[in-house]
């Protein structure tokens, strides 16, 4: 007799792989990424020519967090694919300017009073490079700062996004109130914008920096949306919900009588249909 696993198991444990293969793959990209980056024990990084024009490395970056994005967001309605769209518009003009043709170096350079051929890998973490001009803190030193603040917070959103997704996915269409959705209405939402800030800590350029406010924005104002679809859906069950869940930042705070919205709150969820669309 052969055993075989009811359909809906099945697609949860196909899913539980793919979701583990997807973040070991982002996990080992990281690890690539923080080495390639980080300052030599010499104190001598790789020169603007060396560094830059290398577009394999725009291909692929762009490639692995688009699959990332695509695999966790899912876009479904019109407004989630033009955020969507945007994002990986973001990500294309990060790694493009990151590893191809840095722009923004060729802008900036001139008000520094530099070459831009001077900026190899160390010099293009611009705000390692500015507390280093303005004598706060050594370039190398800089340098770590940002990548190891950037590479913490790239490593929360994924966890945020990826454990969100298994979440909602499990809860089917229910109202999920459990796992991370019991401390956040919008954890999966929150780690996109991480990632957008990591980002453009770790290396800003002139688009990324522009692009950043405006896709934050867009999904404060997708995640509302998703509130008012939630409330009609599920009624005082999301209401009561929401009343004592935050939208992204937890709250060390007493908890809430049930049933008693809180005034003047705006919710930012989807908190049983997830912060993203499964």
């Amino acid at each position: 007799m052969v055993f075989r696993m009811p359909f809906r198991e099945r697609t949860l444990w196909r899913a539980r792989v793919g979701l583990a293969g997807l973040v070991v793959l982002l996990g080992l990209g990281l690890v690539a990424v923080v080495l390639w980056h980080v300052p030599t024990p010499g104190g001598m990084g790789l020169s603007f020519e060396a560094w830059y024009g290398n577009w394999r490395g725009v291909l692929v970056a762009s490639a692995l967090f688009t699959a990332f994005l695509l695999a966790f967001a899912r876009p479904r309605r019109r407004v989630e694919w033009r955020n969507t769209g945007l994002y990986v518009a973001f990500l294309i003009s990060l790694f493009t300017e990151m590893f191809g043709l840095p722009l923004t170096i060729f802008l900036i350079a001139p008000s520094f009073g530099v070459s831009p051929v001077e900026f190899g890998n160390e010099e293009s973490h611009l705000w390692a490079y500015l507390l280093d001009r303005l004598g706060v803190l050594p370039l190398e030193v800089g340098v770590y700062l940002v990548m190891v603040l950037s590479v913490i917070l790239i490593a929360i959103a994924i966890s945020l996004v990826a454990v969100g997704w298994v979440t909602v996915y499990r809860g089917r269409e229910a109202l999920v109130t459990t796992g991370l959705y019991r401390h956040l209405r919008h954890p999966q939402y929150l780690g996109l914008i991480l990632i957008i800030l990591a980002f453009n800590i770790q290396w800003p350029t002139l688009p990324t920096l522009l692009m950043g406010p405006v896709l934050i924005a867009m999904y404060l104002g997708l995640a509302r949306r998703e509130d008012a679809e939630l409330t009609t859906r599920f009624g005082e069950a999301f209401l009561d919900y929401a009343a004592r869940t935050p939208a992204f930042i937890p709250e060390l705070r007493r908890r809430r009588r049930p049933g008693v919205p809180v005034a003047g709150e705006r919710g930012a969820g989807g908190g049983g249909g997830g912060g993203l669309p499964s």
